[in-house]
């Protein structure tokens, strides 16, 4: 007769959890064991990550962190754990989350199932209509700041579950290795890159901010997306209250607020005439500040609304010079659409989603690219521009299709 494991973890959630880390690719973690290689061994693998669990004796080894440059030159640690302890966390996740998503604030949008950052970006889009300013903030370093012990105490203020409890302690205290091979012991944080990590960061900040504001300052709205955030306003004395409040609840709670990125912002418009050192903000790729708009009557007026950023923006144009499609003449334009329209799509739906015309420049950008690489391709287009975008114009009108950003009605023109 077999004995009963101490915890019931069903082999099920296991193997979804195993298709959802395989779709989500990622690196090789200490173990240098890719996703392709824990294949090889499937049924053996995902075993042995049951057997354990089930048994309380799994533990997780080393997180491998890898230096990732920020735009700020600084560097930020990205954590990857290995391809089993990816799908162990998935499995924690899988049976944790239904259980806190219910208790969250309908005003964080991170992470979440069923919410969005084009949410977030709308309602407030909304309130900056509404309020007059805004104090946006910014948590420095919260995944590597965040305080294990008040972290275990909220997680047990939403399960006893024993096993989930020891393997989110665990997976709190498992050591990194850094590139040089040495361990380095954590006493805070949660490895940003771990599957479980978002999900505790959230939970985290609804009891650091999210509860606390609904206590202490319910008339005041908010907009979070992870450790982003923005707080509607209406007089800037207000605002610089609530930036004191809030610097003063991070502290208290063993986190900080970006001194360069926290700034209260002045929501101008055609109603408002003040004038402020600080009248925009960004907002996940997006730049909130007064925009020249039209009503529905045609007339013009000024509007605090988002737009593509300038730095996302650039980011998209980099990113297609990364595709060095000069080096693509030996495919056909059908081939180069197959590759590149779900890129492009996706920033259309995204960026496009506000004041859709702040795009219109980097998707001709696109089009001058797409320029060039007919030119290389066709020896009769290849010194004549003017040419290469007649050719390639009279395609996009007789084929709109072919590119989504066509479509969007940004196609290629002389000039």
């Amino acid at each position: 007769m077999k004995r009963a494991k101490p915890f019931e973890i069903s082999k099920k959630v296991v193997w979804e959890a195993w298709k959802r880390v395989k779709a989500n690719h990622g690196a090789a973690g200490v173990d240098e064991e890719s996703i392709v290689d824990f294949e090889k061994n499937l049924k053996s693998n995902l075993y042995k990550i049951w057997n354990r669990m089930s048994s309380g004796c799994y533990f997780p080894p080393a997180v491998r962190t890898v230096g990732i440059p920020k735009k700020d030159k600084r560097i930020r640690l990205l954590g990857i754990p290995t391809v089993a302890d990816r799908v162990a966390q998935r499995v924690a996740k899988m049976y944790l989350e239904p259980v806190l998503e219910p208790n969250f604030h309908q005003d964080s949008f991170g992470y979440r199932p069923g919410k969005s950052a084009i949410q977030a970006v709308e309602i407030t889009r909304r309130r900056c209509w509404k309020y007059d300013w805004v104090l946006e903030f910014d948590i420095k370093g919260l995944f590597d700041n965040i305080d294990h012990d008040l972290l275990v105490r909220a997680v047990r203020k939403h399960t006893d579950c024993k096993w989930m409890l020891l393997y989110i302690e665990r997976w709190l205290k498992a050591p990194f290795q850094g590139e040089d091979g040495i361990w380095v012991e954590r006493t805070k944080g949660t490895p940003q890159g771990g599957v479980i990590s978002p999900l505790l960061a959230n939970l985290f900040l609804h009891y650091v901010f999210d509860k606390w504001m609904e206590r202490n300052y319910l008339q005041v709205p908010f907009c979070r997306y992870a450790d982003d955030g923005v707080v509607h306003c209406c007089t800037e004395e207000e605002a610089w209250m609530m930036k004191e409040v809030l610097e003063a609840r991070f502290k208290e709670c063993n986190l900080e607020l970006h001194p360069e990125k926290t700034r209260i912002i002045y929501c101008k418009d055609d109603n408002r005439r003040r004038e402020h050192p600080h009248m925009k903000f960004d907002l996940l790729g997006f730049t909130f500040r007064p925009r020249r708009s039209k009503n529905r009557w045609g007339k013009s007026f000024i509007n605090f609304c988002p737009a593509v950023s300038n730095e996302a923006a650039k980011e998209m144009r980099q990113e297609t010079r990364r595709w060095k499609l000069h080096l693509w003449s030996d495919q056909s334009l059908e081939d180069l659409s197959r590759r590149f329209s779900p890129i492009v799509r996706g920033w259309i739906n995204y960026y496009g989603s506000f004041y859709k015309s702040a795009l219109y420049p980097t998707l001709h950008h696109l089009n001058r690219i797409l320029v060039r690489w007919a030119m290389r391709k066709f020896k009769r287009l290849r010194h004549h521009l003017t040419n290469a975008v007649y050719w390639l114009g009279r395609i996009a009108n007789r084929q709109p299709e072919l590119f989504p950003h066509w479509q969007f009605g940004v196609k290629p023109t002389a000039g």
